[in-house]
């Protein structure tokens, strides 16, 4: 059985994939607040990027795979990734690198596909790339970059921000010239599953199929929670429509992994 290590396991998007991982391999975990699952919990372990060498726990646990889902400190996670290069060179064995549609935000004239060059205006696209960028030298087989876009879900940090911001009676930041594509949290576990299953290699988008204007998609979320007439406040940063958003070309998954906008809305809204 594949031994997978997930870094962040405690986080939105780490722990989702802990849940869909840990009845078909063994499934470990990193969390760095702890809580009483946590720490009784012999599949978590305690991992501070900022005053630890993550290759202490690699050399104890021994992962075949490794998940990148950790956040924090921008600095401590390029070190951090560093080692695990390092570790997996010695090891043989592979990083799954959870990225972002942002390395891309300086283009947007058109959606980027997997293998498009990269470029960012934002401190948090360039750290992405810097990562992605030494990922890109190692043997295909020892690597997975996977960029979402922005990620959905009935229990997502981003449905619970929206919900807060309309109970406040507060408007919503809503930019009607950008256009997005957007993915849901349980589709996205489904669809790392496969990519494990099947050792897939390479770049994957992993964002709905098809595209929307981000007012509109808000304006979609909105409707389908239950809220009648919500405040916006329309951000225009540009005087034409601007992409952001990622789409499979090259490294494509089955018809049943796919995704739309609506289905993201649905899954996200559903009772």
């Amino acid at each position: 059985m594949k031994k997978i290590l997930i870094l962040g396991a405690s986080g939105f998007i780490g722990n989702a994939l802990y849940k869909e991982l840990r009845s078909y391999f063994d499934t470990h975990g990193t969390y760095r607040t702890a809580t009483e699952f946590f720490s009784t919990n012999h599949q978590f372990h305690h991992f501070d990027m900022e005053t630890e060498n993550i290759e202490i726990l690699l050399e104890n646990l021994k992962p075949d795979i490794i998940i990148s889902a950790v956040r924090g400190n921008f600095d401590a996670q390029i070190a951090t990734h560093f080692s695990i290069i390092n570790y997996i060179l010695r090891h043989n064995s592979k990083l799954i690198f959870i990225s972002s549609a942002n390395v891309f935000d300086a283009f947007t004239n058109y959606p980027s596909y997997e293998y498009d060059k990269t470029l960012s205006q934002s401190i948090y696209g360039r750290f992405k790339i810097k990562i992605e960028n030494a990922l890109l030298r190692l043997p295909n087989r020892q690597y997975n970059i996977v960029r979402l876009p922005m990620v959905f879900g009935k229990s997502s940090p981003r449905i619970k921000e929206i919900k807060t911001i309309i109970d406040l009676g507060e408007p919503l930041e809503v930019f009607p010239n950008v256009v997005i594509n957007t993915t849901e949290i349980q589709k996205v576990t489904q669809q790392l599953h496969y990519i494990i299953n099947r050792n897939r290699q390479g770049v994957f988008h992993l964002g709905s199929s098809d595209l929307t204007h981000q007012k509109d998609f808000i304006e979609e979320i909105c409707e389908g929670l239950g809220f009648e007439n919500p405040l916006f406040k329309n951000v225009y940063d540009s005087n034409y429509d601007r992409f952001l958003a990622v789409l499979p070309k090259d490294n494509k998954l089955p018809k049943n992994l796919e995704i739309t906008i609506s289905q993201v809305v649905e899954a996200s809204t559903k009772k």
